[in-house]
C-alpha cells in the first residue's frame, strides 16, 4: 500500500470559480445588495489586471504585489481607485484564506494620497440655501432646496437620505431616525429648529398617502435612486450658478461648519455615523489643508500689525549701513 505523506492536496479551483463561491457566501451572509453589486463590478476592472483563470492555490503575495504594479503601469486610477481594487481584492483573498484554498499571507494595501477637501464657500451655501419661490417653482426645485439644506443639517449619506420614510422624522420630538447605514446600526440625529420648520413646509406639498413613503421622492412619488438626486442637485447647482456640485461635499461642508463652531469632535462621530472616533479625527484631518484656508483669512496678527509694527519707507527700510531697518512706534 502506498503511504501517505504530509503533502497539502491541490485545488484546481480557479479566480473566477472561487469568486463565485465568494459572491453566495456574501449573499448568505445577508450583505446588502449594494455591497454585492460593488464587488461584482470591482472583479470586472481586477480580472483586467489579474488573471481570473489562476489556480487559487498557486496565489501568493507576490501575485498581490504584481497586481498593485500592474494597475499603476497600465491604467490612469488614481491612487484612491488603487486601494479599492486592493482592498476588494484583499477581501476575496482572505475569503479564499479562509476555506484553506490558498497559503496565508500577510496584505498590505497601497496608502491613499490625501488632498484638501473642498467644502461650499459661504457664497456658494447662500445661493443653494435661497428659498425658491413656491408660488412660482416646480416641486423638483423645491424639494431639492429641501434636500440640500437637510443634508446640511445632518451630514448623512447618500443612501441614507434615499431611504428616509416620513414615519422616520418626528417633528414634535425634532430628530430623524436613520434606519438605512453604512453599519446597518440604526441612527437618531437631533434637527435644528431651521430645519424643522422646512420639513414641516415641504410635507404640505409631499402629497404623501401615509407616513411609510419615502420622504423625498420623485415628481411620480416613488423613491429616488443614487444617479437621480445626484443629477437633480448637479441641475440645482448650476441653476443657482454654483459650477461645483458633489453629494458628499455637502457631508464634508457640514464637518467643515460643525469644527468651525467649536462644537465636539464626539457629537460628530455620532452624527456622522462613524463606529470609532479614528474615523472622525480621520475625517478632520483632511480638512486641514481646507480650514488653514479660513485661518489665513482671520489672521489676528495681521489684522494687529498696522497698529504696532509697520517698516520705514526712508531709504526703503534700509539704514546708513545697508541694513534692514524696523521702526517701532
Amino acid at each position: 500500500m502506498k503511504r501517505l505523506k504530509m503533502t497539502r492536496v491541490k485545488n484546481d479551483k480557479t479566480f473566477k470559480s472561487g469568486f463565485k463561491e465568494f459572491i453566495s457566501n456574501c449573499k448568505v451572509k445577508n450583505l446588502r445588495e449594494a455591497t454585492i453589486n460593488h464587488y461584482e463590478i470591482s472583479y470586472k476592472q481586477i480580472i483586467k489586471y489579474l488573471d481570473e483563470n489562476i489556480e487559487i492555490s498557486d496565489i501568493n503575495k507576490n501575485t498581490f504585489e504584481k497586481f498593485i504594479v500592474n494597475v499603476k503601469e497600465y491604467s490612469n486610477a488614481n491612487s484612491q481607485t488603487l486601494h479599492t481594487y486592493s482592498r476588494d481584492l484583499k477581501t476575496i483573498f482572505h475569503f479564499f484564506m479562509d476555506q484553506e484554498y490558498m497559503q496565508r499571507f500577510k496584505i498590505i494595501l497601497p496608502k491613499v494620497d490625501k488632498y484638501p477637501i473642498e467644502a461650499y464657500t459661504d457664497e456658494e451655501l447662500e445661493k443653494l440655501l435661497k428659498k425658491p419661490n413656491i408660488r412660482k417653482c416646480e416641486f423638483t426645485e423645491y424639494r431639492n432646496y429641501v434636500m440640500t439644506a437637510f443634508f446640511l443639517s445632518t451630514g448623512i449619506r447618500l443612501t441614507s437620505l434615499i431611504n428616509i420614510k416620513i414615519k422616520d422624522v418626528s417633528l414634535s420630538q425634532d430628530i430623524v431616525n436613520i434606519m438605512h447605514t453604512k453599519n446597518r446600526k440604526a441612527l437618531t440625529i437631533p434637527l435644528n429648529n431651521q430645519i424643522v420648520k422646512i420639513i414641516k413646509e415641504y410635507l404640505n406639498y409631499r402629497q404623501y398617502k401615509d407616513d411609510g413613503d419615502y420622504l423625498f421622492c420623485n415628481i411620480y412619488g416613488k423613491q429616488l435612486t443614487k444617479s437621480s438626486i445626484t443629477q437633480a442637485l448637479l441641475s440645482y447647482n448650476r441653476s443657482r450658478g454654483v459650477e461645483h456640485t458633489g453629494i458628499h461635499r455637502l457631508r464634508h461642508t457640514f464637518a467643515k461648519k460643525w469644527i468651525l463652531a467649536g462644537n465636539s469632535v464626539v457629537s460628530l462621530q455620532r452624527i456622522l455615523g462613524h463606529s470609532n472616533l479614528q474615523m472622525t479625527q480621520n475625517y478632520i484631518n483632511i480638512l486641514v489643508s481646507d480650514l488653514k484656508k479660513d485661518v489665513d483669512n482671520y489672521n489676528i496678527l495681521q489684522e494687529f500689525n498696522k497698529s504696532f509694527i509697520k517698516l520705514s519707507n526712508k531709504n526703503k527700510g534700509e539704514n546708513y549701513n545697508g541694513k534692514n531697518q524696523v521702526e517701532s512706534i
